[in-house]
């Protein structure tokens, strides 16, 4: 059924994506086996390919990060690099502030670059995600915006330009701040973005160690150090926030991202973390849904030649969802800001298929027009007009 999206209103439109009953291949996971529980406060289990949510659990809820937020503190730096406003082999100075507050006089972790000694961007890099060094991050910050306030700022430009929506910065540390807040799905989305979308710098995630000057510090990531395909991203830990971990494992040639949080004790965020892996991979299985270009449904175009565009989604529609129980079944709406207005061009991305299995399992995937609707005239546009605002008047 197609959502709208209007902020003046909200109206549903009787405008049905066909979808079969889809039934998971047959398994000899009994439905008990399938049950999964965790410690941790606040989890997310995600298929990285297609985003789907293969597990959460208080997913929305906002809580102190700690060093995971470290995850944009590098979306900001990686960024810079691949557009060339920064390169690897520049320097940057550790100033006393990021020294005294970040470095060794700080007593939490650091890189232990000396005060007043330049370090290069490479090293800065590997220092934070490594070592989780919270004078690595306050150097890369006062390096590129000369205070760390307005890095902050920056943080939260670039969480809005990638879609996260609740999450908030207030420094490049991850150390407490009453204003420093991410949530579980946000925490797996920029996982995932920085996976898919920095490529060649996400090795570094999973570096098992980093020799700077006489330190050598070992990854902190305990996830890198089991036998499960693991090759990143993050821990965190202070006071407040408690334990948690942001990571990525490949098994099969299939990836995963997990996030947990708000564990008390270290060895929880790894149990947990592996477990919710481990039982990701045994339990789900790609199923596809709709081919590249086929037709899932229509959109009303209000005052349009015609009174629908046909949507597709461009490459095949792949859902993640679990192989049991045996009756597995698919539900599908069509979601779009309301009016849609001619004219509309094909190509144009108009909706978003958001799918869902009943066991909770989702995932959204662009639809894109198949056709041009032009615009349909005075008369049809009148019309429209009144019918648009008796649904509006229904709805209120």
């Amino acid at each position: 059924m197609v959502r709208s999206m209007s902020k003046t209103c909200s109206i549903w439109f009787a405008v049905v994506a066909i979808v079969a009953s889809l039934l998971a291949p047959l398994s000899s996971v009994t439905a008990a086996e399938s049950a999964f529980a965790t410690k941790a406060p606040r989890a997310v289990l995600m298929d990285s390919e297609s985003g789907a949510i293969l597990f959460q659990q208080n997913a929305d809820e906002l809580a102190p990060p700690a060093s995971m937020s470290k995850l944009m503190t590098l979306a900001v730096l990686f960024r810079a690099i691949k557009e060339g406003r920064i390169n690897k082999t520049d320097e940057f100075i550790m100033s006393v502030n990021a020294w005294r507050n970040g470095g060794a006089p700080s007593g939490t972790s650091a890189m232990m670059v000396p005060v007043n000694t330049k370090a290069t961007v490479d090293e800065l890099i590997q220092g934070i995600a490594v070592q989780s060094g919270n004078d690595a991050a306050m150097c890369v910050a006062e390096g590129m915006a000369g205070t760390e306030a307005a890095f902050a700022r920056m943080m939260n430009d670039e969480a809005r330009r990638i879609g996260l929506v609740k999450s908030t910065f207030a420094n490049a540390t991850g150390l407490e701040a009453p204003n420093h807040l991410m949530t579980a799905r946000e925490l797996a989305m920029l996982a995932r973005y920085l996976i898919t979308e920095y490529p060649d710098f996400y090795p570094v995630f999973g570096q098992k160690e980093f020799l700077y000057r006489k330190h050598k510090f070992i990854n902190r990531n305990p996830l890198l150090f089991l036998n499960i395909g693991a090759d990143g991203l993050k821990t965190g830990h202070t006071a407040i926030a408690r334990y948690g971990l942001v990571g990525s494992a490949v098994q099969e040639g299939k990836r995963l991202i997990v996030v947990v949080s708000g564990l008390e004790k270290a060895d929880q965020r790894k149990d947990e973390a592996a477990k919710l892996l481990e039982w990701g991979f045994r339990s789900f299985s790609a199923v596809k849904v709709f081919d590249d270009g086929e037709i899932v449904g229509k959109a009303r175009v209000w005052g349009g030649k015609t009174w629908y565009v046909p949507l597709a989604p461009k490459g095949d529609v792949m859902f993640t969802m679990p192989k049991y129980p045996a009756a597995q079944k698919l539900s599908a709406e069509i979601v779009y800001k309301a009016p849609l207005k001619p004219p509309v061009k094909k190509g144009d991305q108009v909706a978003i298929l958001k799918i869902t299995s009943t066991s909770s399992a989702s995932t959204e995937v662009p639809l894109y027009a198949t056709e041009d609707v032009v615009n349909g005239g005075i008369v049809r546009q009148g019309v429209d007009s009144l019918v648009l605002m008796a649904l509006r008047r229904l709805a209120l």
